[in-house]
């Protein structure tokens, strides 16, 4: 029997329910990020997919438009130059010669096709399973701003990145011109400000201070340097 796609990934989305949520998987949620483009007919289901994924306790979602496909006709109205080079500088690390949308990359490490629930389902549930070898607490402090503490283990030592990441939780949009002409689309967690706050070599406790002004939620990620695997994120909506 032949099932939609709507039907895996309503499928995949309950059977990570069943097996990656745990005490572990909430305390260090997977960090999911979609490389997507409104310029791309392929790219609303994965759109969609994130959607559902954005509601979890154990993943943090995040959207991240391309410019590479505005030439087609239409111009992303969310996309940055920046969010290319991140996807090209993962195909890099990852010895891949090229990009694609609608691509997640699952901690920072693991790529899949957007629209391949299953597949993102089981990636998620084993990254939630993963030792985690920084730990990170986020707060605000009383004047609002965000404070950063983390701590890696001897084995964990090695050159980190801590990233700032903001992100507007809901926008639609009237595309009138490309691949998806005609179409009134509803995007999740669309990023629209990185910041890298500071490198970190994992052999004393981190402690940060910064700014995080408005309401969108602010989400913080340790990663290695490369881009590599994303060691710790935390999230305060």
């Amino acid at each position: 029997m032949r099932l939609t796609l709507k039907a895996f990934a309503v499928a995949a989305l309950a059977a990570l329910g069943a097996t990656g949520a745990s005490a572990q998987s909430s305390e260090h949620p997977v960090v999911v990020e979609l490389f997507t483009s409104q310029g791309c007919s392929s790219c609303p289901p994965a759109d969609k997919l994130l959607k559902e994924l954005s509601a979890r306790d154990d993943v943090i979602a995040l959207a991240l438009h391309v410019d590479y496909w505005d030439y087609i006709g239409w111009k992303d109205v969310f996309a940055d130059p920046r969010f290319s080079a991140r996807q090209k500088a993962y195909a890099v690390a990852g010895g891949r010669r090229s990009v694609y949308t609608p691509q997640m990359i699952i901690d920072g490490s693991d790529h899949v096709v957007g629209t391949h629930p299953m597949d993102v389902a089981d990636l998620i549930g084993a990254h939630a399973e993963r030792a985690r070898p920084v730990q990170l607490n986020l707060s605000r402090n009383s004047n609002g701003d965000l404070r950063i503490e983390a701590h890696a283990t001897t084995a964990a030592r090695t050159d980190f990145v801590v990233q700032l990441v903001r992100y507007l939780p809901e926008k639609t949009v009237e595309i009138t011109r490309g691949e998806n002409t005609g179409k009134r689309l509803t995007y999740s967690n669309i990023v629209d400000e990185w910041e890298q706050l500071a490198e970190w070599d994992g052999h004393t406790p981190l402690t940060l201070s910064v700014p995080a002004p408005g309401n969108h939620p602010a989400v913080v990620l340790i990663q290695r340097k490369g881009p590599g695997p994303i060691e710790a994120a935390a999230i305060l909506r």
